[in-house]
């Protein structure tokens, strides 16, 4: 084990939030160890400002639920304690051990104990250890790294540090087994590269195409969360870059992985639809997962409803069938929650009543609760070099438009057809 004084790191407990400072010091104070960890410790070590805080104690997740009353344990495959704040969360983890321990272990305490596939996979993880146990359990390097907050002394088991400087992003351990374990550990690993701008360890990249389909047993719900931490934590654009040099988006979306590598054109519209969602984060502006997930789903959605208007279907209700059938294929990967996938059903359709640019309807349509969704897709698909007849100017200058002058819009969807009279109904008692 590496000890880092006080004097050769630049960690200072101003940095770290009070609430995980008073957790440790309850923690030390009943005897027990206790240590912020994780993402905590590697981003302070980078100079940054972390808003999560971690920490690791030998205190089982019962014994620290005792000791705070405003904390809950959580989970089944890895059982953790949430201890609240008021809206901060300090998420307290009990130090794990070696899986061949865990049968003696498990007859002595019923909640202590792993389970794994025939696969290797992990099904549980609640076997109980040291310190040093801990940090070898943990998935990557430059995450293993543990601050005492009462010696101000950071410990690395696995030459974290090391890592660090050299910003490479490795597995601690056999890359293959505890991507067998875990295979969601391919994805935190090209999340982190992407996140720090690292590079990736030769022997764990190595590992990827070996063990990436076991990504096909993860469960799609569990899935969406890993999506949610891909694209919508700021650097979407370089995780989406690092999917697809690993081939690792075909385990999330293989309909549009390969449609990406056909055309270049809806690769350019996700691409834009990265860079803008990482821009409106870095503005602090609201994003929603269902804009993401329609421009990642477009490519399919778009190709099914065209062959479908080739079969005779009229756009609309080939557009709708080309909806139901795409996101039906998707959520057998990663699941798709209906408060998510009903908008992005509205942005798709929407496109095409964006065509309707006349007088009434027109205004009817910029009142729309999903105007301002579909128009932004609108924009990225003509940024991706999508011709649109011009929509997006003409719906950029209507907004602008005072609304007693949008009714005099010129008609761009051709004349207007009149309405034949109607024949009246002869009176056969005449």
């Amino acid at each position: 084990m590496n000890v880092i004084p006080r004097d050769q790191h630049c960690i200072s407990r101003k940095h770290i939030s009070d609430s995980a400072l008073k957790v440790m010091s309850r923690l030390r104070g009943q005897g027990h160890q206790a240590y912020l960890v994780g993402g905590a410790v590697r981003d302070l070590l980078l100079g940054g400002h972390p808003k999560d805080f971690d920490i690791a104690t030998d205190a089982t997740p019962e014994e620290v639920h005792q000791l705070f009353r405003n904390s809950r344990i959580i989970g089944r495959r890895f059982r953790i304690v949430h201890v609240r704040f008021g809206r901060e969360i300090i998420e307290v983890t009990t130090f794990r051990g070696h899986h061949d321990n865990g049968e003696a272990d498990a007859r002595a305490n019923s909640g202590n104990h792993s389970r794994q596939s025939a696969s290797g996979m992990l099904l549980r993880d609640n076997v109980y250890g040291t310190l040093e146990e801990d940090a070898v359990r943990r998935d990557l390097t430059v995450n293993a790294l543990y601050y005492d907050a009462g010696t101000f002394e950071v410990y690395d088991h696995v030459h974290g540090l090391e890592d660090l400087e050299k910003r490479h992003i490795c597995i601690i351990g056999d890359p293959q087994v505890r991507f067998r374990e875990d295979p969601v550990r391919m994805l935190r690993a090209v999340r982190f590269a992407a996140k720090l701008d690292f590079g990736i360890d030769s022997d764990t990249a190595a590992a990827i195409p070996e063990c990436a389909h076991l990504l096909r047993d993860i469960p799609a719900a569990r899935l969406f969360d890993e999506f949610l931490k891909l694209f919508l934590s700021g650097y979407a654009a370089a995780t989406l870059e690092q999917l697809l040099r690993h081939d690792l988006l075909q385990f999330l979306f293989p309909e549009t992985s390969e449609l990406l590598l056909e055309d270049e054109h809806y690769l350019a519209l996700v691409r834009a639809a990265m860079a803008n969602t990482d821009e409106r984060i870095a503005q602090d502006k609201p994003v929603t997962p269902a804009f993401l997930l329609a421009a990642l789903l477009w490519p399919v959605a778009s190709r099914l409803a065209s062959q479908l208007e080739a079969r005779g279907e009229p756009p609309m209700p080939a557009m709708h069938s080309a909806a139901q059938q795409t996101i039906a294929e998707a959520v057998q990967f990663v699941s798709i929650p209906r408060r998510f996938s009903q908008p992005m059903r509205e942005i798709w359709e929407f496109q095409l009543r964006l065509k309707k640019r006349q007088g009434k309807k027109a205004a009817e349509l910029v009142e729309h609760r999903r105007f301002r969704a579909a128009y932004d897709f609108l924009l990225l698909r003509e940024q991706a070099g999508e011709e649109t007849d011009g929509l997006g100017e003409f719906w950029t200058q209507y907004q602008h438009l005072a609304p007693q002058d949008r009714h005099r819009q010129p008609e761009r969807d051709g004349p207007r057809r009149r309405r034949r009279p109607r024949r009246r109904r002869s009176n056969k008692s005449e």
